[in-house]
């Protein structure tokens, strides 16, 4: 990867900057907060991300998996290329942090910072586009719906990068419970992958007060979901990490009737491809015979969702030596882990190398929460970062 270049100052160029509009961009965050849109309906956002950097001097291509946007901006005769990716969409929430300029559309809320990671970008594109100096071809890349792990994969399978190649990307989270403006870096799995089941074991119904004329789907239930964590505890390496958990469970209506079924819907995560068979191989097959054992049947519809993000060691390396040297040391978190969060980005790493970091939000609300609110005071020091590592990677000497 490329050298990289002590840039760290009291009078950076960069951070002056940007605080001459840092103002701007917060006003900009805060009316994306206020208009938040579902997942390939970031009409309005896409339209004021798209005018931005028209306005600032990109080539800017629209529509792409709907409402994604790239934006190209290309200097001198460098063959290099990098990608930068900030996701747009919003959360099905009601939000209740009362702030003045929190949702007015009701039942839809940034409630995972994904309006901060928009103006980040947008606050590192106006820099790169009016004060920056580099040596190749940047892209921004503005996705769409990934809450529900789709923006990715369709931009991806509408070519995206056959249409606007570059040789690395990078994306950024910001992370509720890290220091703020803290940076964390992470090679190898850093988020892991994401599977959903829903498990219906249907039973007989019955009259609660004659159980033995029935076949009771809630207590073959409740057994499933008892035996369920001995496939973490006896299927899985105890060095290996997983996660399944049963997030939603829905029975009958009355306190005197056996219901004819029950519904789970769960949740698995893994770090490994292994890991992540294993359990896709076993939670059906217990689910199967634990209902089988009190003489009911289970129904299980198992989806896989997208595969653990996995981090180059290559980039990942480039990446944080960038923030050592931009910010300094102390704004990198010495051992940060990884999330068992997940990510779409992990389909853009499949398609190329490299790597997804992750910036302190401060003693924030929880990602997904009704109170969370994007913390403003990390958009100068993200953007900042952002420019930087373009600015590396782009460097003239690295032609």
């Amino acid at each position: 990867m490329n050298a990289i270049v002590n840039t760290a100052s009291l009078n950076d160029p960069v951070e002056k900057g940007i605080a001459a509009y840092l103002d701007e961009i917060i006003a900009l965050r805060h009316d994306l907060h206020q208009y938040p849109e579902l997942a390939f309906q970031e009409h309005r956002t896409s339209k004021r991300v798209a005018s931005l950097l028209t306005d600032w001097g990109y080539e800017v291509a629209t529509g792409i998996a709907g409402t994604g946007v790239v934006a190209t901006l290309k200097r001198g005769n460098g063959q290099r290329s990098l990608g930068i990716r900030a996701d747009m969409d919003a959360l099905p929430i009601d939000e209740a942090t009362g702030l003045d300029y929190a949702s007015s559309n009701p039942g839809v809320m940034h409630a995972c910072g994904h309006d901060g990671h928009t103006s980040i970008l947008l606050a590192a594109a106006r820099y790169l586009a009016e004060s920056s100096q580099f040596n190749g071809t940047l892209r921004l890349i503005f996705q769409p719906a990934e809450e529900i792990g789709a923006g990715a994969r369709k931009m991806l399978s509408e070519g995206l990068f056959d249409r606007f190649p570059v040789e690395a990307v990078f994306g950024l989270h910001n992370w509720p419970g890290v220091p703020e403006g803290q940076f964390g870096f992470v090679a190898g799995p850093a988020m892991a992958s994401v599977d959903q089941a829903v498990i219906k074991i249907v039973g007989k119904g019955g009259h609660g007060a004659e159980p033995h004329r029935a076949v009771d789907p809630v207590l073959a239930s409740a057994s499933f979901i008892t035996a369920l964590q001995s496939v973490v505890s006896r299927n899985i390496d105890p060095q290996d990490m997983a996660v399944a958990t049963v997030g939603s469970i829905h029975a009958g209506s009355a306190s005197n009737v056996i219901p004819e079924s029950v519904e789970l819907k769960l949740t698995m995560r893994a770090f490994s491809e292994q890991v992540r068979v294993t359990l896709q191989e076993r939670i059906p097959a217990l689910a199967r015979a634990q209902a089988e054992s009190f003489g009911a049947v289970a129904e299980v519809n198992y989806r896989l969702g997208f595969p653990a993000l996995v981090n180059h060691a290559d980039e990942t390396a480039f990446a944080r030596g960038v923030a050592v040297q931009a910010l300094g040391p102390a704004a990198v978190e010495a051992d940060f882990r990884p999330r068992t969060a997940s990510e779409d980005f992990a389909f853009l790493l499949e398609a190329k190398p490299g790597s997804y970091l992750f910036v302190g939000n401060g003693d924030s609300a929880p990602l997904h929460s009704a109170q969370y609110n994007f913390n403003d005071a990390i958009i100068a020091p993200a953007a900042r970062y952002w420019v930087r590592l373009a600015e590396t990677f782009l460097a003239d000497d690295n032609r």
